[in-house]
């Protein structure tokens, strides 16, 4: 759980008087900065490999999408809700397979220098885009780090995956039962490659599934503003992943 930050405090002589104790404890500028998990923003540690290796990663997963003929049959309109609403958890899937790991620090306050110097320019001059919170990154490689312990096949990742993608809970689709069948379809796969592999394990399947379920409560803009912010600024992800998907083959984000 996230601790009340105290320098939010709505007593403003309880937030002073805090500041003052803390900076009389410790000269270390990490005491003195709030340590609301909540507040704290982040950044990657490593923004070129990460984002490289993530780039790579969405990719694979457009790809995984367009080559399968049983996704390619259905309604554009379809593909596109199914894009839209699996991309994520499928990228994340991805991310484990990959073995793609990553760190995060602090994101750095602008000095006073540069905010007198950009006092009063345009906001256009700089990106505009939130920064993830070291808690929902936390979150994020705690799902990470629970799926690596299932230390999954290459097959169990491929059924999956379309298990993943052919939701038939996402509203609005025309092609409903269509969907519902290739997901039974695709869990059943995954069901029976699993009693050779894990004879021992009964309750693997349900397992899978259930930690799968953890990676669709990510929201698609920690993702977006964590991996794929500092390459495509403030365009559009959704447009992007539309043009991967239909338009140019491999397609490489590209700043």
């Amino acid at each position: 759980g996230c601790e009340r930050c105290q320098c939010h405090s709505e007593d403003k002589h309880t937030a002073i008087l805090y500041t003052l104790l803390s900076q009389n404890l410790s000269h270390s500028p990490v005491q003195q900065r709030c340590l609301c998990h909540q507040r704290r923003t982040v950044c990657l540690r490593t923004p070129h490999v990460t984002c490289q290796a993530a780039s790579d990663v969405l990719v694979k997963t457009i790809s995984f999408m367009k080559n399968l003929p049983s996704f390619n049959l259905l309604p554009r309109e379809d593909q596109l809700l199914l894009l839209d609403s699996c991309w994520v958890p499928l990228f994340l899937l991805g991310l484990v397979q990959e073995m793609v790991t990553f760190e995060v620090m602090e994101t750095p306050a602008p000095s006073m220098l540069k905010k007198i110097l950009l006092n009063g320019q345009s906001k256009r001059q700089e990106p505009e885009w939130t920064q993830p919170t070291l808690a929902a990154v936390q979150r994020l490689q705690c799902c990470l780090n629970t799926f690596w312990s299932l230390d999954l096949s290459p097959k169990e990742y491929a059924y999956l995956k379309g298990a993943i993608l052919f939701n038939p809970d996402v509203p609005c689709l025309r092609a409903f039962l269509y969907i519902k069948s290739l997901q039974q379809e695709a869990q059943r796969a995954l069901q029976e490659v699993l009693q050779p592999l894990h004879p021992e394990d009964q309750g693997r399947f349900a397992r899978i599934l259930l930690i799968a379920s953890t990676l669709k409560s990510i929201p698609p803009a920690l993702i977006t503003d964590l991996f794929f912010r500092p390459i495509i600024g403030n365009a559009d992800i959704m447009e992007l992943l539309t043009e991967m998907l239909y338009e140019i083959t491999g397609r490489q984000l590209a700043p």
